[in-house]
């Protein structure tokens, strides 16, 4: 495959696409010419009117995504405490669960009998849930959360399995006001306990397991563990994965099936749940009413409690999902994800807010075959696909013609998240995935905004790994060290946001002083998000890692993701990591792990090939001090490569919290890796 470099545009959006495009339409009923002015006029000041771009095009979102509140509210933003706690919608009534359930559930409505959800299971069941069937399972929900006492403001447990229940959990959750908890399910004891414990939850929904590469996943003994260690759940409610709940209530039939249980605390789905009342009158709530508390992944020190309102996710979501994924009705929406990560629920109420229907898949990307993913595209004929760099360079790794068994013409759009791409593997997406035609909607933003701060629109050309541009409503600069902006200087730079947005986090839970040592207090009145960033000659943006993962080699920085770009583009290399080690001359040394292709033998040749290419891109100075070859990463389950455990095993010290690992047998190579 031919690669052309990060300079070079390869995507021109096909005329038609981009007449019929949501933001279009925007752009000409607001006599827009282009997108230069889109993000002036929706982040500066309105011409004509005098008033902040980023409050005119928060207000005239409202009405233009048909976002219903139940009360207006007085004003779009209060920010006389400053960015740090604006204030948004202030007045207004609204519930995210109303305008993603109920109100497409009426009678009349025309989308009450639209399918909401399609799942797949890992043993290939395939289950639909029209928005009727979750409006009444939301309510059964929330019928049970007043049972058990929940009250607004009080805080419940997800975790859960990717099942079609995890839905009505969560706007069951909205429903009567609880803050929902997504836990990743694949976190094990003591960052599920932490989850639990910090918030106090009262209530928690898990289940028995879940299907994993043909293995049954055990998860109510985790559950146990952790409330054990929290000490402060009361009620639990079961969703049995495994087998038939009604054959028994002290925890299952068989031996093969059989669940830890506490009788004055557990309850199985079907007891409860499923004998509730389908009727309930969703909660009219503030606009800044707490909606979800989003933890941070918890692979660098204490995870953060991030505090979201029922106004701030409803409006950026539909913002992105409309605008950035131009949701179309007949879309079928996959974004490779949990519940407890913020591109789960994301990814629901973005698309639910317009009626449209996402899928669901329970488990791993390669099984039973390594085409299960462009099997499950072809098939439900999705139109949308996002999915981690990471994880399209490990299915890279099997090789074109388990895409090319299937056809994949449905998809419309493709998306990324999480890291920082290469330019192969974003070639090798585009042209192998998506045809040449589909453009990457590569985002960037995080669990602190539930949302993006970097998005293309599917409109503009692109050029490999590109991010866009600022996203809608998003007043995005790049700052050197003192602050002053270096955007137009196309040097790389600090991301930071020059005003708030109504899906920024209110504070973090454990309090504001962390919150504004956290994000506020690198410069006045600037939000540091922590990335390295850069927009070119062309106007074109781009990621180069996190700001802290920075290697400063001999005072000089580069960022790991350009070290193992430059790995990356060697034909011999499928993927690699780059970690930062103490050295006696330079201060810090390189080092990089290399997963090679298929078919290609370790050698001390490759090794030098290797430092040479890193040193011809980036200068000596970078020259990995050695080259280490392994199978695999350990990596989340969303994808991301966990760097920090990587720089552990070399440097020989303790590991900490692992529990978000996916592949916990890759730990044991890293360190035997040679």
């Amino acid at each position: 495959m031919d690669v052309p470099d990060t300079d070079t545009v390869v995507h021109e959006p096909d005329p038609a696409f981009v007449e019929d495009a949501n933001v279009t339409r925007f752009m000409r009923e607001h006599d827009i010419e282009d997108y230069d002015e889109l993000i002036e006029r929706t982040t500066t000041e309105v011409p004509g009117v005098g008033a902040s771009g980023v409050e005119w095009f928060w207000d005239e979102l409202v009405d233009y995504l048909d976002i219903d509140f139940y009360e207006e509210y007085d004003a779009v933003r209060d920010d006389s405490e400053g960015p740090q706690f604006s204030r948004w919608y202030p007045g207004g009534e609204i519930n995210v669960a109303h305008n993603t359930l109920d109100r497409h559930a009426a009678v009349g409505s025309g989308n009450r009998n639209r399918v909401a959800c399609i799942w797949e299971g890992e043993d290939g069941e395939v289950v639909q849930r029209t928005y009727h069937d979750l409006y009444r399972e939301a309510n059964r929900v929330a019928n049970v959360l007043e049972s058990y006492g929940v009250e607004t403001g009080d805080t419940v447990g997800l975790y859960m399995p990717m099942v079609p229940e995890v839905i009505s959990i969560l706007y069951g959750c909205f429903k009567v006001g609880a803050i929902a908890v997504p836990i990743f399910s694949g976190f094990g004891v003591d960052a599920t306990a932490t989850r639990l414990e910090d918030p106090e939850c009262s209530v928690l929904f898990t289940a028995d397991g879940f299907y994993r590469r043909g293995s049954e996943v055990q998860l109510k003994p985790t559950a146990d563990e952790a409330m054990d260690e929290a000490d402060c759940v009361e009620n639990v409610v079961v969703y049995r994965r495994f087998g038939d709940e009604s054959d028994g209530g002290d925890g299952g039939t068989d031996a093969d099936h059989e669940v830890p249980w506490t009788d004055d605390r557990d309850e199985w789905w079907d007891d409860t749940v499923g004998a509730a009342d389908p009727e309930y009158e969703t909660k009219r709530l503030p606009s800044d009413a707490e909606s979800m508390l989003l933890y941070s992944s918890g692979t660098t020190g204490k995870p953060k409690g991030i505090v979201h309102t029922h106004a701030g996710v409803q409006m950026q979501t539909a913002k992105e999902i409309h605008f950035g994924f131009d949701q179309k009705p007949e879309d079928r929406f996959f974004w490779v994800s949990d519940i407890g990560w913020m591109m789960g629920p994301w990814t629901l109420i973005g698309n639910h807010t317009f009626a449209g229907t996402i899928f669901m898949y329970e488990g791993a990307p390669d099984y039973p075959n390594p085409d299960r993913f462009w099997d499950m595209i072809e098939r439900h004929r999705i139109t949308t696909f996002g999915i981690s760099p990471t994880a399209i360079r490990a299915l890279r790794k099997y090789g074109d013609e388990e895409v090319e068994k299937h056809d994949l013409s449905s998809l419309r759009l493709l998306g990324s998240t999480g890291e920082p791409w290469d330019p192969e593997s974003w070639m090798w997406f585009y042209e192998n995935v998506g045809g040449g035609d589909a453009p990457i909607i590569n985002i960037s933003g995080g669990t602190e905004i539930c949302g993006c701060f970097l998005m293309p629109m599917p409109t503009q050309p692109l050029k490999p790994c590109s991010l866009g541009g600022p996203g809608l409503g998003m007043d995005i600069d790049i700052v050197d060290s003192s602050g002053e902006s270096i955007v137009d200087t196309h040097e790389r730079g600090f991301l930071v946001a020059r005003d708030s947005c109504p899906s920024m986090t209110k504070s973090l839970w454990e309090g504001d002083e962390r919150y504004l040592d956290t994000y506020w207090s690198s410069w006045d009145d600037l939000w540091d998000h922590g990335d390295w960033a850069q927009k070119d000659e062309d106007g074109f943006w781009f990621l180069h890692g996190r700001a802290d993962d920075a290697l400063n080699v001999a005072g000089r920085k580069v960022g790991p993701a350009e070290v193992e770009g430059a790995l990356i583009e060697h034909d011999a290399v499928n993927q690699a990591a780059a970690v930062g080690v103490p050295d006696d001359t330079t201060g810090t040394a390189v080092v990089a792990y290399v997963v090679l292709e298929d078919g290609i033998e370790e050698s001390d040749d490759l090794r030098e090939e290797l430092r040479g290419v890193v040193g011809d891109e980036l200068g000596k100075p970078f020259r990995p001090r050695e080259i280490l070859f392994v199978d695999e990463f350990p990596k989340t389950q969303s994808g991301k490569i966990i760097r920090r455990a990587i720089a552990s095993i070399y440097a020989g010290e303790e590991l900490g919290d692992m529990s978000s690992i996916e592949n916990p047998e890759s730990l044991e190579k890293i360190e035997n890796a040679s």
